[in-house]
């Protein structure tokens, strides 16, 4: 059994076979997903996903790459939509992201901090996408911890040893997804070795980003059966037990996420 901690089931790409794409995971043991929101505006296709899979539940936020699209979405607002529905089960995907010259760091920033509040106040982990940001992402964290704990994950891990470390010590969880598997990613997994046990994720960031064995392929969540295997491999367990603990991982901080 295995959880995709983060797709985009309403992308696009997926029109044509969703139905498929679910029942593939299903197949290859994924037995549930998380589809992650981009925008909040667009909230209400996700919990429509939800509705018509059970083993789907989604998130509310917005990408960094979208911040000024939603500067009116306040952490009143999130708070309120996170709570609108039981399968709303996480806010974000939130953060900063400056290899894409999209948006500026101010608006990224104050979109975070909003997003931030929302987690510290429902209780629901924080989806932080981070990249070329480490500096700026490890300060934020910081200062927001020290007004108050709230639940993290930085998904999709890319950073520097640094960055890990911060997120492990604040109390976050660290989700790897198919870069992890990428012949030249030594360094990301030496860095995933690192990394306690209790605070692992796997994901697929489908339709993005497909582990070594499909490189190339468009991605979608029963990939992820590639990445637990590396894992595990970094690890020195076996598949079935890092599947086993990043499940566990997987309801403890997505906590309002029922067994399906």
């Amino acid at each position: 059994m295995l959880i995709d901690t983060h797709c985009h089931l309403d992308f696009a790409e997926f029109d044509a076979e969703r139905d498929d794409l679910v029942a593939r995971a299903h197949a290859a043991g994924v037995s549930q997903m998380v589809t992650i929101s981009t925008r909040v505006k667009k909230l209400d296709t996700l919990v429509a996903l939800t509705e018509r899979y059970p083993s789907v539940f989604c998130s509310v936020g917005t990408h960094p790459n979208n911040a000024n699209e939603e500067l009116d979405v306040s952490a009143d607002d999130l708070v309120r939509l996170a709570e609108s529905h039981d399968k709303i089960v996480a806010i974000g995907e939130a953060g900063l992201d400056y290899f894409y010259d999209t948006q500026t760091p101010q608006d990224q920033k104050t979109g975070l901090s909003r997003h931030i509040e929302a987690a510290r106040r429902t209780g629901l982990p924080l989806v932080i996408h981070s990249r070329s940001a480490d500096d700026d992402m490890m300060a934020i964290l910081r200062d927001e911890t020290g007004k108050g704990a709230f639940p993290f994950i930085l998904h999709c891990f890319s950073a520097g040893q640094a960055l890990a470390d911060t997120g492990v010590e604040l109390g976050g969880y660290v989700s790897f997804s198919g870069i992890l598997t990428f012949p030249k990613s030594e360094e990301l997994r030496a860095i995933a070795a690192t990394v306690p046990v209790d605070r692992l994720l796997v994901e697929t960031d489908a339709p993005y980003l497909a582990p070594k064995r499909w490189r190339g392929k468009r991605n979608e969540p029963s990939y992820v059966v590639n990445t637990a295997e590396v894992l595990a491999d970094v690890k020195g367990v076996s598949v079935e037990e890092m599947a086993r603990i990043t499940t566990e991982n997987a309801f403890r901080c997505f906590s309002k996420m029922t067994r399906v």
